[in-house]
């Protein structure tokens, strides 16, 4: 009914620190990595990864949005959600589905971005290493 809404309230966090960061990193400058035959590589920014995890957020939810309202769960009319004018225990279902489902769904993207990172990291490393030989 409302499960969407988790993944979209992260999103939006996830946007503002991604501005916030951008921010930051702009004032830093580029972050380089250095080898030790001196070769320099710039690292892939932090807001850069964080725009991934919006990505994958910000696509979700629409998609979910989609299909409750092609559903009939979400109308063009207050209030909106249909389970919210269908009484209290539509309601109470309704907070479930988004303290289960929608929780599991932030959650489950949440954990690839992370496994996401990890790789982007592994790829940084490997390349920082190749780089010298390749000279």
């Amino acid at each position: 009914m409302a499960c969407f809404l988790v993944p979209m309230t992260e999103a939006i966090v996830a946007t503002v620190a991604k501005k916030v960061i951008e921010k930051k990193e702009k004032k830093a400058g580029v972050q380089t990595v250095t080898s030790a035959d001196g070769f320099k590589m710039e690292k892939t920014p932090f807001s850069q990864k964080l725009g991934w995890l919006n990505k994958m957020l910000w696509g979700g939810s629409a998609l979910l949005a989609f299909e409750h309202v092609w559903h009939g769960e979400v109308v063009p009319y207050f209030p909106f959600l249909t389970a919210a004018g269908e009484g209290p225990e539509a309601v109470s279902e309704m907070l479930h589905e988004m303290a289960t489902a929608g929780v599991c769904m932030a959650a489950i993207v949440t954990v690839v971005w992370i496994g996401m990172l990890l790789v982007s990291k592994s790829l940084e490393k490997r390349a920082l290493k190749a780089l010298p030989a390749v000279k």
